[in-house]
This record gives structure tokens, sequence and C-alpha cells, in this order.
């Protein structure tokens, strides 16, 4: 009987992890594959920042629109 090489067998690398990324993957939904090879598959992790990069645009705009008017207000006003 040939003995099999596990030296050549594939694993998945594993993915770095951050303090932020802890608890995301703590929280990632483990889905099984249906084979029931003993495998199980992470979710990576996505998040989409978009709306908050567009709010905090719109705050510095804002902020600084009125830091400007308060640098006229104060020329203008004795």
């Amino acid at each position: 009987m040939a003995q099999k090489n596990k030296k050549h067998a594939r694993k998945t690398p594993a993915a770095r992890s951050t303090p932020a990324m802890a608890t995301a993957v703590k929280t990632a939904e483990v889905a099984a594959p249906l084979s029931g090879a003993g495998k199980t598959y992470v979710t990576e992790f996505n998040p989409d920042y978009s709306q908050t990069i567009k709010d905090l645009k719109r705050i510095g705009i804002l902020a600084g629109s009125f830091f400007a008017l308060l640098i006229v207000l104060a020329f203008i006003m004795p």
C-alpha cells in the first residue's frame, strides 16, 4: 500500500488578523460545504465606507466655511 504524501496537500493561507478584524471574524458567518469534507469557509469582511467619507467631506466643508465666516466677521465688526 502506498503512503499518501501530505507534503503536497494544499491549504488556504491564514489571514492576518488585526484588532478591528478580530470582532469581524468572530461575527462572520461560517458556511459548511455540502460535500461534508470537513472544510469550512469564512466570509470576507469588506466594509463600505462611501457614505461615511461623503459625510466627513460635508462636515469639513461646513466647518471651513463657518471658520472663514468668523474671520470675515472679525474684520467687519468693531
